[in-house]
């Protein structure tokens, strides 16, 4: 399983209905187990962001899917990472062309 991090911006919407935030997170929840992802973290934030969720997919196509369905609900935008465990990146390293 790959790792991602998705960085959430409420939109007027998602501002609107703040009061059902908790709830439409563990809608979220029960939508990415359904489709094969995991949630390792969903927290709500200050400053530049207004939340971060942390969590695995099998691949791009996936976690793509998940937040393009997130995403349609119309209360966040997102911005997905690719994220690496230190295993993952050292072995990119290696792999990486030298200049």
């Amino acid at each position: 399983m790959n790792t991602y991090v998705a960085l959430l911006n409420f939109t007027q919407q998602g501002l609107t209905n703040m009061h059902e935030s908790a709830h439409r997170a563990s809608a979220f929840r029960a939508a990415a187990k359904k489709s094969g992802c995991k949630v390792q973290h969903l927290l709500w934030t200050m400053g530049a962001h207004d939340g971060v969720i942390v969590f695995q997919a099998k691949d791009d196509a996936a976690a793509t899917g998940l937040m393009m369905s997130l995403s349609a609900l119309g209360n966040v935008h997102t911005s997905t990472m690719r994220a690496f465990d230190a295993t993952e990146f050292i072995a990119l390293v290696e792999k990486a062309p030298k200049m």
